[in-house]
């Protein structure tokens, strides 16, 4: 039986006129309707109809979540992996977030292999940048909110509670402040935050575990506003722990701080692996080397590299302007790593536990500015208040 088409009308307001052009991410979307009479009305539309496709957007995310986790049963992505702790994955993961169109994003965040162009045309560079002082200003902005994100994602650290709840929240609250999660697509990273328990020295996956009483847990957060990215990152207690594990995080934090305490202009970058080393072997640990703190400002990783580990050969003299994180990540036992077949879990080869802290640091012309510290108390670690 043949049929006639139905008169379509254009979508404006105010136009009546037929309506033959459909909108193309409306079709991509499965939306219904989205009809208008001309490019000019399209475009004319544009900023009230986009609405739709966020709502579109978000209706899909949470029913993709919802679905995941109702029919979840805890898998084990890689049969017959050896873990060399007690520590595994709970999959499946949830999908990837969104993120409001209307949040400035960086270049990696819409590439399909997350890679950052930017990045990569520096790579291998050893040139430090200096900022100017509106730059200076960028930054201190970013670090403020990316402080603000932490401290919320610390709330939530009780037993019982998942990474995958802290990741959650970390994704709204950079959101509430027109943030993009650095962390989200970055090289394809599934996950607003790194989370990472134990044995896990960094780049945890946040996964549906719950929280175990006498875990501890490293919050990594990282937050991109208004062209510039500020990172810091703490170990958290949860619940009742061991005084060895308390000994390490504190060793850690101390390491963190002392390294700060010698950061002014003139200063050799490689000589923050000596301050770091001397006093984690003082107290019966060892020094990641696989992983190093980093130079930061509107690129996430940049010169200058950071070891935290003794003679090392890192380039580079501290000058006034210099943007830089300081992250040791300090083990229990050995210091070597391997990685999970995830791609991004580093883990403790022996599966003992492993701490870091991270501040992002501005090299003033006297010595440094902490520019992710609590404004209260001036950067002292959310851990001291659970001792």
């Amino acid at each position: 039986m043949a049929s006639t088409e139905a008169r379509r009308e254009c979508e404006t307001e105010g136009c009546s006129e037929d309506a033959k052009l459909q909108c193309p991410t409306c079709i991509k979307l499965g939306i219904p309707g989205s009809y208008f009479c001309s490019q000019e009305c399209f475009k004319g539309s544009w900023v009230s109809h986009k609405s739709v496709h966020k709502k579109a957007k978000d209706d899909k995310n949470q029913n993709d979540s919802k679905n995941c986790v109702e029919n979840d049963i805890n898998t084990d992505p890689w049969p017959g992996y050896r873990y060399t702790g007690i520590l595994h994955p709970h999959y499946p993961l949830t999908p990837m977030r969104l993120v409001p169109d209307d949040i400035q994003r960086p270049d990696y965040a819409d590439h399909p292999r997350g890679i950052s162009e930017s990045e990569q045309s520096l790579k291998g560079t050893s040139q430090i940048k200096s900022l100017c002082p509106e730059d200076i200003e960028g930054m201190r902005v970013v670090s403020k909110l990316a402080r603000e994100v932490l401290d919320i994602s610390a709330l939530l650290v009780k037993v019982g509670v998942t990474t995958e709840e802290i990741d959650h929240a970390v994704h709204l609250a950079c959101i509430a402040r027109n943030c993009y999660p650095s962390p989200l697509n970055y090289y394809n990273f599934p996950k607003s935050s790194c989370t990472s328990v134990n044995e896990v020295i960094c780049h945890g996956i946040p996964d549906r575990r719950p929280l175990q009483d006498g875990d501890i847990l490293n919050v990594d957060i990282t937050v991109y506003h208004n062209g510039f990215h500020g990172d810091l990152n703490e170990t958290f207690y949860v619940g009742e722990v061991e005084e060895e594990a308390k000994k390490l995080v504190q060793t850690t934090y101390e390491c963190l701080m002392q390294a700060i305490d010698s950061v002014k202009p003139g200063i050799r970058y490689r000589e923050l692996g000596n301050i770091i080393q001397k006093h984690a072997q003082a107290n019966g640990f060892s020094v990641v080397r696989s992983y190093c703190g980093h130079g930061i400002h509107r690129l996430f990783h940049t010169a200058p590299n950071v070891p935290h580990y003794a003679k090392n050969k890192a380039v580079g003299v501290m000058k006034p302007g210099h943007v830089f994180t300081i992250e040791p990540m300090i083990c229990e036992g050995g210091w070597q790593d391997e990685t999970w077949p995830d791609g991004w879990t580093a883990v403790t080869r022996d599966g003992k536990r492993s701490a870091q802290f991270e501040h992002t640091l501005l090299v003033t012309e006297t010595g440094c500015e902490i520019l992710t510290r609590r404004m209260e108390d001036n950067g002292r670690a959310h851990f001291l208040n659970q001792v």
